[in-house]
């Protein structure tokens, strides 16, 4: 190779390289500007939703710091700044790790009652389970009864999927399935005090316990079938009856363990849907993450396509058919067991 040749690939490989040299600068700068948006928005929110009692303090500290950490990493050219911003991050995300769950608050009276499980071989007694009697969504009976299930009698696991509006995001639930009497619904939800109710994104910054609400579906089923008018939907699962079985005894040691100790409620981390798979999985369900278990709205196109519902029919068939706003708004305030047979009526037959 001749010396001319050989500058001439030197200078291409110099000029070719600087392209790549000024992308990788370009997205080293991107993620440093993206991590420094990510850690001043967490710690904003993390102010403005902390333990704090006065509203108008936290608002004001969360907006103060909002407004030293677009100064510090944007506006100012002093470099101790931005360390001096990270230093106050990881002061807020100390005191965000000493926030820790209660069971003494002013609960509303729809979650005033942690449930508990006793069970002697065969036999459980749950008590704390719901049964109010609604006449509106915010007008109702509070009853709570105590109810005795045998894990003998269970066959079979229905799964519940409701709106509150259009969209990706539902709330799910299950109902458990005996052969000796009618089913039993346990859902798994936030515990909002008097005056609050589901907020999104307070609940990924430990603004509401977590319960396992424990219930009859003329009650669970029917506050949102009737008076919160959510678009409800029952798909009866094939599910292999001692799976349910292990599945309910997860079930009941939660509900246990939660009376016991609190959790938060975690919109990504600790919600319904989400421990719903867990559970399953522990339980024998064989599967991967699917991101429709985050986007659970989506939910019962996943158990259509991985086959752990009725698949004689076509989806778009099955969902209409699924949807039960009709029969429990003919059911009304039926008693148990009569509720449960009517929104299941016209239901297509589960493979059990």
């Amino acid at each position: 190779m001749t010396a001319a040749a050989e500058f001439t690939f030197d200078e291409f490989t110099e000029t070719s390289g600087r392209p790549m040299s000024t992308l990788l600068r370009w997205l080293i700068a991107g993620l440093k500007h993206l991590a420094r948006i990510v850690a001043s928005l967490w710690t904003t929110l993390a102010i403005y939703y902390s333990n704090l009692p006065w509203p108008e303090l936290r608002l004001g500290l969360a907006v103060a710091f909002a407004a030293f950490a677009i100064w510090a990493f944007w506006l100012s050219r002093r470099r101790r700044m931005p360390v001096a911003a990270f230093v106050l991050m990881l002061g807020v995300l100390a005191w965000f790790l000493t926030i820790t769950p209660s069971h003494d608050r002013n609960w509303r009276p729809e979650v005033a009652v942690m449930p508990r499980a006793f069970i002697d071989g065969d036999r459980v007694r749950l008590t704390g389970v719901r049964n109010f009697d609604y006449r509106s969504r915010d007008d109702f009976t509070v009853r709570y009864e105590e109810r005795d299930i045998e894990l003998s009698h269970v066959i079979g696991l229905d799964f519940f999927v409701s709106y509150w509006s259009k969209g990706p995001i539902a709330h799910t639930f299950v109902s458990f399935v005996f052969d000796n009497t009618w089913p039993l619904s346990i859902s798994i939800e936030t515990r909002p005090e008097v005056g609050r109710g589901f907020e999104p994104i307070a609940s990924l910054f430990k603004q509401f316990e977590l319960i396992y609400v424990v219930g009859e579906e003329r009650d669970i089923v029917g506050v949102r079938a009737i008076h919160r008018r959510e678009a409800v939907y029952l798909y009866r699962l094939n599910t292999a009856p001692d799976n349910v079985r292990r599945l309910l005894m997860i079930y009941l040691a939660r509900i246990n363990e939660l009376a016991d100790r609190p959790e938060f409620y975690n919109l990504l981390t600790n919600n319904c849907t989400i421990n719903i798979i867990r559970y399953a999985n522990a339980a024998g369900r064989k599967g991967r993450f699917n991101i429709r278990h985050l986007f659970n709205g989506l939910i019962d196109s996943y158990l259509y396509h991985s086959g752990r519902v009725d698949t004689t029919l076509p989806f778009d068939e099955l969902r209409r058919r699924s949807l039960i706003n009709a029969a429990a708004e003919a059911a009304g305030g039926a008693p148990e067991p009569e509720f449960s047979q009517r929104i299941r009526a016209s239901l297509p037959t589960a493979a059990r």
